[in-house]
């Protein structure tokens, strides 16, 4: 599949140390991380970690395994509460939100291993992610009132629209567990973006995808981006999908942002190369 090259995005500055867009300038970031961290039993798990994404920016986080990327993700979700620092969604500060209050103010994620309900229909899953916009009562749904059934009615058309992001509509009455792997995946993306975020998190997207299924998320992430008008922040390990569509790349090791930039920078930053590589020893 061919792709439209990426046009270079230029990182500007916002009110801190931390870069987004420039075409997203004029408004405030959707996430802004300030001296987030994270101790497990004395252990600084994540230190000093500080990040700001714009609203429309597709952003990666990356670095070597054990780097403490998931663990960021946690923080961020609020599976993990942060030991210390800030986090801010759109502008409000999650320190007393737990994950469902995190998710309805717009943080939504997939997971590193796939978390899907297996013996439900794949139209069924994406409708538990619809949850937070369900405007019927327990007794309407007991005594299946009419309110009851638009809702259902809302809720199918809308599930149906979101599978057809990946041309997945005609799988809609399928187990959910009977999907190939890379079709499991794809449902998982549309299920968090059923609870309409304003930030998607992303865990290993392509892991273990081929190369036309990598190249095909890849354009779908953008469409994503461009249809839903929202942020993007990935975990991955395949460079060619992190430097194909990522606009700002943050570098994690040992729990610490290493480097932040642009693709081109970070791929030839020696302090990331290093973190990858090793030190080269001296002949």
């Amino acid at each position: 599949m061919s792709r439209t090259p990426k046009e270079p995005v230029k990182l500007v500055p916002v009110p801190s140390t931390n870069k987004i867009p420039e075409r997203d300038i004029d408004k405030s970031p959707i996430l802004e991380c300030r001296h987030l961290g994270i101790d497990f039993g004395g252990l600084a798990a994540v230190k000093d970690f500080n990040m700001a994404i714009g609203r429309t920016e597709i952003a990666g986080l990356i670095g070597p395994n054990g780097a403490g990327k998931t663990t960021v993700f946690n923080l961020l979700t609020k599976v993990y509460q942060p030991t210390r620092g800030t986090i801010l969604v759109d502008g409000v500060d999650t320190h007393n939100m737990n994950t469902v209050q995190v998710n309805k103010a717009g943080i939504a994620r997939t997971f590193q291993n796939i978390r899907l309900f297996s013996n439900l229909s794949v139209e069924d899953n994406v409708k538990l992610g619809l949850h937070n916009h369900i405007n019927y009562n327990m007794w309407s749904g007991i005594l299946r009132l009419p309110r009851y059934w638009n809702a259902e009615r809302l809720a199918h058309e809308r599930a149906m629209e979101l599978l057809s992001i990946f041309d997945m509509g005609y799988l809609a009455k399928y187990k959910a567990g009977s999907l190939p792997y890379g079709d499991q995946r794809k449902l998982e993306i549309v299920r968090a973006l059923a609870t309409n975020p304003s930030l998607l998190l992303l865990d290993e997207p392509a892991a273990g995808m081929n190369p036309s299924e990598t190249a095909e998320l890849m354009d779908n992430i953008v469409k994503i981006r461009d249809t839903f008008g929202i942020a993007i922040l990935l975990i991955e390990h395949d460079m060619n999908l992190v430097m194909g569509i990522c606009e700002g790349i943050a570098v994690l090791n040992f729990g610490q942002i290493i480097a932040k930039g642009t693709p081109d920078e970070i791929k030839n930053d020696p302090v990331v190369i290093e973190a990858y590589l090793g030190k080269r020893k001296e002949a």
